[in-house]
């Protein structure tokens, strides 16, 4: 058999050897480093990581967080729904702090020729209703709110993200006394140097102004140039909203259990975001809305700007981005670290929620379903 990774020693041009690994890994939950750094407690902060497969991105955040203050004080987990031989090497040789890797077992990758992949059988997404009916394909009585057909990447991401917050809550053994912030990025986010400090600065905040806010904010999609200023250091108060927050989101325990008690009406509403769909359940079926405390300088960025959401005449150079970013750490270094973060304003967002179709498949419902009832293969 011809191996071709050296450190996990597996056939990644055999599926099965791949399942068989992810299997065990998922399992047995192996934590790089453990033996290092001081034991993990409530005062730990969790980084969790959800990766593709673009490297290059990943390589910039990675970096970032190495020179984050206090980072050695936190488990940095990465769930992944590619394998890929580049992407292992470089987190394997993070030294920084503890790692955890978690691989998302119903990945496309995984399943190339049948759901949750693609299946030959299944429907074209634009395929008419009627001749999806005579021709028989899977689910041709599951079009979605505005008649198309699945389609599995833009499925898997709301798979994987629900996945994932399933695991490092429920599955994840290192976490399970734990109650401290867990905090979201994404491969293509890059972090501020105080990033950590400031997940603890904003709790006291919560707790001296909003005790209701049970998600703090760190992130905005705005394109990063090269005059940030780090001199605001305003917070804001609102009700969540997903085009807004859910960018570098931390939140405990008691959250995730709120969201997760909505998991029938997040795996059923037929929007492929998962943002959306917690937008809906926010407003939909949680006795209070959920409310965030949010960065007016934040200390995430989005640096894959030409990613699956690819906004128009937007820079698109991950290098020239980060670049920009660490200028302006470098000319704003005296105004990080903050020692009082003030209420900037507030505002009570008025909007109609609108879903986005894409969801509608039973059999993807049926998946999310199975992942909260921690359905495994």
């Amino acid at each position: 058999m011809d191996y071709t990774t050296s450190i996990y020693n597996v056939n990644i041009t055999n599926i099965t050897s791949i399942k068989s690994f992810i299997s065990n890994q998922n399992r047995n939950q192996r934590i790089l480093n453990d033996d290092v750094f001081e034991p993990f407690s409530n005062e730990s902060i969790v980084v969790v990581v959800q990766v593709h497969k673009r490297f290059e991105y990943l390589r910039h955040l990675i970096n970032g967080l190495s020179i984050a203050s206090n980072i050695s004080q936190t488990l940095l987990i990465f769930s992944h729904d590619y394998f890929d031989d580049e992407i292992n090497h470089i987190v394997n040789s993070i030294k920084f702090c503890r790692v955890l890797q978690i691989f998302y077992p119903y990945s496309i990758q995984l399943h190339p020729k049948e759901f949750p992949g693609t299946d030959p059988e299944d429907c074209a997404r634009d395929v008419n209703q009627d001749f999806a009916k005579v021709l028989k394909c899977k689910s041709y009585d599951s079009p979605d709110s505005f008649g198309h057909y699945r389609e599995a990447a833009y499925a898997q991401i709301k798979h994987h993200w629900w996945w994932k917050a399933n695991q490092v809550f429920d599955h994840v053994t290192i976490t399970q006394n734990y109650d401290g912030y867990f905090l979201f990025l994404e491969e293509d986010h890059y972090v501020a140097p105080d990033f950590l400090y400031m997940i603890k600065l904003m709790e006291s905040k919560a707790l001296e102004v909003c005790k209701e806010c049970n998600i703090l904010v760190l992130g905005k999609h705005k394109v990063p140039t090269r005059n940030i200023s780090f001199i605001n250091n305003d917070v804001i108060k609102s009700e969540w909203v997903s085009s807004k927050h859910n960018m570098g989101m931390a939140f405990k325990r008691s959250t995730w259990i709120n969201i997760k008690n909505c998991s029938n009406i997040f795996c059923t509403y037929d929007d492929y975001n998962w943002d959306w769909s917690i937008q809906h359940i926010s407003r939909s079926c949680m006795v209070n809305k959920l409310q965030t405390l949010s960065l007016f300088t934040p200390r995430v960025f989005h640096i894959g700007q030409c990613g699956m959401h690819a906004f128009k005449n937007v820079e698109c150079s991950a290098e020239s981005i980060v670049s920009n970013l660490i200028e302006s750490f470098h000319y704003s270094s005296d105004n990080f670290y903050p020692s009082n973060l003030k209420i900037g304003y507030e505002f009570n967002p008025n909007f109609i929620l609108s879903k986005n179709g894409g969801w509608n498949d039973k059999r993807d419902h049926m998946l999310c379903l199975n992942i909260t009832n921690h359905f495994k293969n």
